[in-house]
């Protein structure tokens, strides 16, 4: 299998090669040439199967220059027992309505689903190369921590990680900032999370700082991010279901859209999924463009700041891959609304609105402060369940689009621990933290704070790189 830009620039590679890119050199995003398809019969084989076995049987079909033999040990190794002690369980909340639990990993949210993979596949590519690697990220909250976790000591692999100073949540920060690992590095930038990913844009885009550096990423720009997430949508489904074709509609929290990306994939492989249901927070960009067909994001000063912080995005940078595929895979296309969105700030594709729902299932939905307080507080006392700001959001939405005879499954983001704070303003009551990360707060940070300025991120980069 080989993997091309959205913008069309790039030659045809395999998984390997984009695996260390990370952006496409034309800026773009990398995507198959073509999709596998599931038919039912292959999906009908699977549901005896675990979560590692199911990994390493979706992965193996976007990966064909590993051996299937090291593929499955590298799964196995990423969804162990002592990684996850529960890998995605389904929790029933109301009649056709349940969670699917993505936050059972070592960091309490779902990006540790695709980011313990990353790890260890960064560190099998990289020493079968005799390489080192500098990933450079952006993060609101999630994707940090996760990525640290899983890449924390790994020979060859660096982790720069920018984070807007002071809009994420204490846990938050305290799980990043308190790694003493020598090879990750937590820079907190004076501004939004949408300038921090404008800044590893920026330096991923600069081909001769980008090839000095060796610098690759572990945001969801990284297509193996969007693989291994296709791999719960699965297995939701399989937990879903009893028989072939029986469809299953999924709610997704969405921000940067890698997540419900995956799931659109997944529908685009064959997987029976009847709705993506798309839920945001104040910052409603996405839910306005599956509204209105206008995508407008906002300025960093429009961007509000949220009780469910990880969605403070304004920018969606994995929404380009679903617009290649909404205007038909065309790169020409894809180019120039990138340049429209530039020059203009929008882009308008109200004439395919029929297509968002109808032929690709999106439908959206957002939520606010009260909503979600109310949602928390109402799971709480109808189902004895604590669930996050951000996996209330989702639920919130989905209540909204339930359909009969069709199970809705949300996709919980991360657990409660991790936003105390809104937690006990919804319920009078302090989420339980898990034993191990009970005293994170005490624990010396190690951070870099610095303005909102690439040249200043690198040459830090530069300083510190391997």
């Amino acid at each position: 299998m080989k993997y091309l830009s959205t913008r069309g620039g790039m030659a045809p590679q395999p998984f390997c090669d984009i695996l260390l890119e990370g952006l496409a050199p034309d800026g773009g995003l990398t995507l198959p040439e073509t999709l596998p398809k599931l038919d039912a019969a292959t999906l009908e084989s699977w549901r005896g199967l675990d979560y590692a076995d199911l990994a390493a049987r979706v992965l193996g079909l976007f990966i064909d220059d590993i051996a299937p033999g090291d593929l499955s040990r590298m799964t196995h190794a990423a969804y162990a027992p002592d990684v996850f002690p529960r890998i995605a369980p389904v929790k029933p909340l109301r009649p056709g309505l349940s969670l699917l639990g993505l936050s059972e990993g070592p960091t309490l949210a779902f990006k540790d689903m695709a980011m313990q993979f990353l790890g260890q596949v960064f560190e099998y590519v990289l020493a079968r190369r005799g390489q080192t690697l500098n990933i450079l990220g952006a993060t609101s909250g999630d994707t940090g921590s996760a990525a640290e976790y899983a890449l924390r000591g790994k020979r060859g692999v660096a982790v720069f990680m920018l984070s807007p100073h002071g809009r994420m949540s204490a846990f938050q920060r305290a799980q990043m900032y308190s790694l003493q690992d020598a090879n990750i590095h937590n820079i907190a930038v004076r501004g939004v999370f949408d300038e921090c990913q404008d800044i590893v844009k920026a330096l991923a885009g600069d081909l001769d700082f980008k090839s000095a550096h060796r610098l690759g990423a572990v945001n969801s720009i990284n297509w193996a991010r969007i693989a291994a997430q296709v791999v719960y949508y699965v297995w939701g489904w399989l937990r879903a279901t009893q028989g072939p074709g029986e469809p299953v509609s999924f709610a997704v929290p969405s921000g940067n859209f890698g997540n419900i990306l995956a799931g659109h994939i997944a529908r685009e492989m064959g997987v029976p999924i009847r709705r993506l249901v798309l839920a945001t927070n104040e910052n409603n960009v996405l839910e306005e463009f599956f509204r209105t067909g206008v995508y407008r994001p906002r300025a960093a000063s429009q961007t509000h700041a949220t009780s469910s912080p990880s969605m403070d995005i304004s920018r969606a940078s994995n929404f380009e891959r679903f617009v290649f595929d909404l205007v038909g895979r065309d790169p020409a296309r894809v180019q120039a609304l990138m340049e429209e969105l530039r020059t203009t700030g929008q882009f308008d594709l109200s004439g395919l609105r029929p297509a968002f729902t109808e032929r690709y299932g999106f439908v959206a939905g957002a939520s606010t402060h009260a909503d979600r307080l109310r949602t928390i507080r109402d799971i709480r006392r109808e189902t004895g369940v604590l669930i996050d700001p951000h996996t209330a959001d989702g639920v919130k939405v989905a209540l909204e689009h339930l359909e009969d005879g069709v199970p809705m499954l949300v996709l919980e983001t991360a657990l409660p621990a991790k936003f105390a704070e809104t937690i006990v303003e919804a319920t009078g009551e302090s989420p339980e933290v898990p034993a191990a990360l009970r005293d994170l707060d005490r624990l010396p940070q190690r951070v870099e704070v610095m303005d909102c300025d690439a040249r200043l991120v690198a040459d830090y980069v530069h300083r510190h790189a391997l």
